[in-house]
């Protein structure tokens, strides 16, 4: 089987994530999928504005205000033009409370059936199947801030969690799936066992896995089979052995 190639935040390694210029490079380098990532701009309370805040094209909040964020509408709009036909995009939402919106802008560029919108919150997942059944739904698990594993300071009580994780993983993700919840995970590579490739398999779901960044491993991932690999340098897909 062949792995997807998919550039993370474009191509974040290459030019600077969840930016037009990422996404060229993403493009230049042969991605199957694009993963971008969707945030609400912040209130005057400075809190999250779901509802009217703009959508913008940021990681998290810190991501936001360090530079001038690309809006969704202007990133949709370069996705939908000729030179990204047939290239897959992965909408990641960050927080619960403006999936909808999302959905009706990627309608609006005629992106749906292109498009996969992936959220670590189930509620989130479940309001968009009912809005939109069209769209593909990817489960992400862990929901974590950063890798734990690589603190001095929490790296043992991580690895502990990994270990737990792994292995109510497969069987939580083959229910999840026959269940019509999601249609895919999106797994950090430290999860990715022999057993969950096969559950996701047996269940008809797809197995996308974040974000790694060495050509070695993604050549062990794609042996193992899984459908997809999330890198922030998409070139190592074609890096020599």
């Amino acid at each position: 089987m062949t792995v997807k190639r998919i550039g993370h935040k474009g191509a974040d390694l290459i030019a600077p994530g969840n930016t037009l210029a990422s996404f060229d490079a993403a493009l230049a380098a042969g991605v199957d999928m694009i993963e971008f990532d969707v945030l609400p701009d912040l209130g005057p309370d400075g809190r999250p504005d779901t509802a009217r805040g703009s959508l913008l094209l940021a990681h998290d909040y810190g991501d936001l205000h360090a530079r001038e964020p690309l809006g969704l509408g202007d990133g949709l709009a370069h996705l939908a033009a000729p030179p990204f036909d047939g290239i897959e995009l992965d909408v990641d939402l960050k927080i619960p409370g403006y999936e909808l919106r999302v959905v009706d802008a990627l309608r609006a560029h005629g992106l749906v059936e292109r498009s996969l919108i992936s959220s670590t919150y189930p509620e989130s997942l479940a309001r968009i199947r009912a809005y939109e059944p069209r769209l593909r739904l990817g489960w992400s698990v862990p929901r974590a801030r950063r890798d734990y594993t690589a603190s001095a300071l929490y790296k043992l009580p991580a690895y502990a969690a990994v270990q737990v994780i792994s292995r109510r993983l497969p069987g939580r993700a083959a229910q999840a799936l026959r269940a019509r919840r999601c249609d895919a995970l999106m797994v950090h590579w430290r999860l990715v066992t022999p057993r969950l490739v096969r559950e996701v398999d047996a269940a008809g779901g797809e197995l996308y896995v974040w974000t790694v960044d060495e050509a070695p491993r993604i050549r062990a991932l794609a042996a193992l089979g899984v459908t997809g690999v999330i890198t922030n340098d998409p070139r190592l897909f074609t890096a020599p052995a």
